[in-house]
């Protein structure tokens, strides 16, 4: 049973972990086992990754096999029928047997003999486990790509909503976290848009990269089983052949899977710190949604904290966590090792859960987003117009002014506004050098944000398209 929790952005849950462990694949009646602590998992993916989604999959390989064996003629066509119909699996039983065997393959394969009956003795024929455990892997690390496909599909709607809503709406843009030029909050967030929109891109290659299927036997070289019956559960669980096994699939896939990840992930820390540094309360410009009735801080009432964005930032370290381990995981000994498997264990389930919660939490976080464009303009103007500096320079080269004698004449206005405040453009009226090639009108109109904003419409079209 599920309890959603009073966090306003989303999202987490509470699970009452009761279990019913005796599992029949026919009626499906199981409570589910999560892997992820519940405060950062969604259900959907949690599932993924359960014992119960394992052992289903586990199932539906060894069965399908069946069937193309019997098709073979290698089976009876009963047996393979058997199999469906009596298949079931109790997990508690599962982990009695391998208890004793040490491998939890053949403690499955124990367990569905005891429901199947004599016919189980054509399961698993000519196969190894690593046909099992790689292909399930394959279909678990592809449905979660596709949940994660969705997730970054809410947070570019939120996104291109916010974009449009603040298309011309000032603010500072800043280098260095310096005040540099003006650009719009519309902008800022077509930068997003545009860098999720790629990571949409790497997710569809990494659900690619990821999507095959090996049942070749030992060592790879379907000495003892028919390469038709690989084709066949590969159909069945919408995956395509590995071309090449070494009765492991290679792991170059799952490192370019996690790889990805970890890309994704930083792109979902890089919008968090954006938004943190927004809510600072020197800037204020922005910052997270905050619900009636919650709380700070246990000490200070009146705190206003990006607890939302700041979590967001240490679920992305979980999340590129998972890079390294991958990557080392590439480099196997001979046809096969099972270095790799307690790294997949730990960090499959981790890193697709925990990005799945990021990428629903951000886009949570973008669709509620307080904005407040008066403090925007304040912070812009918060420098006595020194933003326009390069306006400025650039005017007076155009009138025949070297660019060292006007980076000079510019700057050491810009540097008194540093020291003492005041206007920008009334020092620069004022100045006897800046003054024999720019008039007061030519200055005021340096000034005008509009300068700046010009090519709005064509950025926001090569995001967002015409």
């Amino acid at each position: 049973m599920f309890f959603p929790c009073n966090d306003p952005q989303f999202v987490g849950f509470i699970l009452d972990l009761s279990q019913l462990r005796c599992y029949n694949p026919r009626l499906g009646n199981a409570k589910e086992l999560k892997h992820m602590i519940p405060r950062y998992s969604r259900p959907e993916m949690s599932d993924i990754w359960s014992e119960e989604s394992k052992f289903q999959i586990w199932f539906e390989i060894e069965a399908h096999a069946c069937d193309a064996q019997a098709k073979l003629g290698i089976i009876p066509a009963e047996a393979a029928a058997a199999v469906w119909e009596r298949g079931a699996f109790d997990i508690d039983r599962i982990n009695e047997i391998e208890r004793e065997t040490k491998h939890d393959v053949i403690a499955f394969l124990t367990n569905l003999a005891e429901y199947v009956g004599d016919e189980a003795r054509f399961v698993h024929q000519g196969m190894t486990s690593s046909d099992v455990l790689d292909t399930t892997t394959a279909v678990q690390m592809t449905r979660a790509a596709d949940l994660l496909i969705e997730g970054v599909d809410r947070l570019l709607a939120a996104i291109k909503k916010r974009a449009f809503e603040y298309k011309r709406t000032p603010t500072i843009g800043r280098s260095h976290g310096i005040h540099a030029e003006p650009v719009t909050f519309g902008l800022k967030l077509a930068t997003y848009y545009a860098e999720f929109s790629r990571c949409r891109s790497r997710l569809e290659a990494a659900r690619s990269e990821i999507a095959t299927c090996a049942i070749s036997g030992a060592v790879g070289t379907f000495a003892h089983i028919d390469p038709s019956v690989e084709a066949h559960v590969a159909d069945k669980m919408g995956l395509i052949v590995e071309p090449v096994s070494t009765q492991v699939i290679p792991r170059d896939r799952h490192a370019m899977y996690f790889a990805i990840l970890g890309v994704v992930a930083s792109s979902i820390e890089r919008l968090a710190t954006e938004v943190r540094h927004m809510q600072r309360t020197e800037v204020r410009e922005a910052e997270e949604f905050f619900s009636a009735g919650q709380k700070g801080s246990s000490a200070m009432p009146h705190k206003r904290n990006p607890v939302l964005t700041e979590n967001l930032t240490g679920i992305a370290r979980i999340v590129r966590a998972a890079v390294t381990p991958a990557l080392e995981n590439v480099a196997l000994w001979h046809e096969r090792d099972i270095s790799h498997s307690s790294v997949e264990r730990v960090f499959g389930p981790d890193a697709t859960i925990g990005l799945d919660f990021a990428l629903h939490r951000m886009a949570g976080v973008m669709e509620n987003l307080l904005v407040y464009p008066e403090n925007m303009q304040a912070n812009l103007d918060q420098l006595g117009g020194l933003v326009h500096s390069q306006q400025v320079l650039l005017a007076l080269t155009q009138k025949g002014v070297s660019r060292e004698d006007s980076y000079k004449f510019v700057q050491r206005n810009a540097m008194d506004v540093w020291r003492e405040g005041g206007s920008y453009l009334d020092k620069l009226k004022a100045d006897t050098d800046v003054a024999q090639y720019l008039s007061n009108d030519e200055l005021e109109a340096l000034f005008d944000l509009e300068q700046h904003f010009r090519h709005v419409d064509t950025i926001f079209d090569r995001v967002f398209g015409k």
